[in-house]
């Protein structure tokens, strides 16, 4: 009797299969109803909130939560062995018949019944993620600072999608009204929002909600207005991935927000968009590992009410 089984695989661009089987379906992000199947995934993983969250069991609820494509195909039971090449190949864990998951070898990581994986088995990975990680790794050793030996990579440049360099230009001119907005709150002395809006009206298609809401209030409250401030840092960082700082500064202090905010004043907007330019996505990804390592670090830290190592500023 023929096994049916669904792959559930992170890459954007998987390769085909090299196994003899069946194709039923094949859904990818553009599907209506894709991210609800994941969802219902997530759920089935964690059998509704009733599992305790695992290390194993977060791997894979990270894993599904990156899909981009989900096969279905049949094939004879004498060959399942013959799809784990082109699992690890396309970064896919599988759903076999029996409601397990299991890793690219066939080795149990959720069991149906516990929620419990297998001593052997192993999330995949592209190459690309676990070399990233390693040199991450490597280099928070040299500074001093201790991060889980687990903590998973990032995602890799099979699996990413970069937004275009002028979508994070416009993502820039927003934040900049927005902390302009809060520091003049902050300060005491407030601009009002139609004036922001009359000297910078494209700063306003690009908002978040969030924002919307944060500059439609006359009078946010301190925390608010603390953290809209803070959209300095991110401004910081998107202005890194454009290649506008030479380097992204360690994440010890705040940024130089007179020169971040300066940067802003002296281009016109529509010159800012059209001349942007974004850093290859690896670096933006080597920058992304290093950072949410340093990140765990300094939470974890904060939990056990110790100083954070290296001096690092997790609010950074």
């Amino acid at each position: 009797m023929e096994h049916v089984v669904s792959a559930y695989s992170t890459l954007r661009n998987p390769p085909e299969f090299d196994f003899p089987c069946e194709l039923l379906d094949h859904r990818d992000s553009s599907h209506r109803n894709f991210f609800h199947h994941l969802s219902g995934l997530v759920g089935f993983v964690v059998d509704r909130g009733k599992r305790n969250m695992t290390s194993s069991l977060h791997a894979v609820v990270d894993h599904v939560q990156r899909v981009q494509h989900h096969f279905s195909f049949s094939l004879e039971p004498s060959e399942v062995p013959s799809i784990a090449q082109w699992c690890w190949a396309s970064n896919s864990i599988l759903l076999f018949p029996d409601g397990s998951l299991r890793d690219p070898s066939g080795n149990m990581l959720v069991d149906p019944k516990t929620g419990l994986a297998s001593e052997n088995a192993e999330i995949p990975y592209p190459t690309g993620a676990k070399a990233r990680a390693a040199r991450s790794a490597a280099r928070l050793h040299e500074l001093g600072i201790p991060t889980l030996d687990d903590l998973p990579p990032v995602v890799s440049e099979p699996e990413v999608s970069v937004r275009d360099a002028d979508e994070v230009a416009w993502r820039i001119l927003s934040l900049f009204i927005v902390a302009v907005r809060a520091e003049s709150l902050a300060s005491g002395k407030p601009i009002a929002v139609d004036r922001l809006r009359e000297k910078s009206p494209m700063a306003f298609q690009s908002l978040t909600p969030n924002e919307q809401a944060f500059l439609g209030l006359d009078s946010p409250d301190e925390q608010a207005i603390t953290n809209a401030v803070w959209r300095y840092e991110a401004m910081y960082a998107l202005q890194w991935a454009l290649g506008i700082h030479d380097e992204l500064r360690f994440a010890d202090k705040i940024c130089d927000v007179p020169l971040v905010a300066q940067i802003m004043v002296d281009r016109p907007d529509n010159e800012f968009v059209t001349d942007a330019r974004l850093r290859d996505a690896s670096e933006i990804l080597d920058a992304l590992d290093l950072n949410q390592r340093m990140l765990w670090s300094a939470r974890d830290a904060a939990r056990h009410r110790r100083p954070a190592p290296a001096g690092i500023d997790g609010s950074v």
